[in-house]
């Protein structure tokens, strides 16, 4: 056992966010948030989060102490996003080729770098998606500027899940945590985007 490795404190932590609460310090609504669920010492310690989960998504969150480490992560183009993606309808061929492309949105062009269809249940689609950037409800206004086009209704998300930040997949069940292993963060630290 590396005695160093050991006694170095750790610069990530791993979280599971479910869905219904909000990535803040403290809410003036008093609607739940992540830090009501994490140890008391993540607020003390001043952990805060890398990027944002709206209150309607779930899956993977990292937090860190370091400012510097957060403003790398979140930069556009550094971190691949990946995302399980339910959405309302189908999609076609073309409108998934014109995500890659840009799809007008009420906040300008936006795109996705990957996508790609995992199967359908009944009226659903489930997607694989990956993002180089994020902007507010990126993946919610894509898919709800385009339409089902059998039924002409806006494509809808149900349900939006991120699996993974660049080199680091989320590993544990919802509302649950765990500190990054020193391996995982210098792989996340060292790594891009690919």
């Amino acid at each position: 056992m590396n005695l160093r490795a050991a006694s170095k404190p750790r610069q990530f932590i791993m979280f599971h966010k479910p869905k219904g609460v909000i990535v803040t310090l403290s809410d003036e609504s008093s609607r739940k948030t992540v830090y009501d669920i994490l140890p008391r010492f993540v607020l003390e310690d001043k952990w805060r989060p890398v990027g944002r989960l709206d209150r309607d998504s779930r899956g993977l969150l990292l937090f860190t102490q370091e400012g510097e480490l957060i403003n790398r992560l979140t930069q556009p183009g550094q971190y691949s996003k990946i995302y399980e993606v339910w959405i309302r309808g189908r999609i076609s061929e073309e409108q998934l080729r014109q995500t890659l492309k840009g799809v007008k949105t009420a906040i300008g062009i936006l795109k996705l770098k990957r996508v790609e269809v995992l199967g359908c249940a009944g009226p659903k689609t489930r997607l694989l998606v990956t993002l180089l950037e994020g902007k507010n409800r990126h993946i919610r206004r894509i898919f709800g500027s385009l339409q089902d086009p059998q039924f002409h209704t806006p494509l809808k998300v149900l349900d939006l899940k991120r699996i993974q930040i660049g080199t680091i997949k989320l590993d544990i069940p919802s509302s649950r945590w765990r500190f990054l292993t020193h391996k995982e963060e210098k792989a996340l630290i060292q790594g891009t985007a690919y």
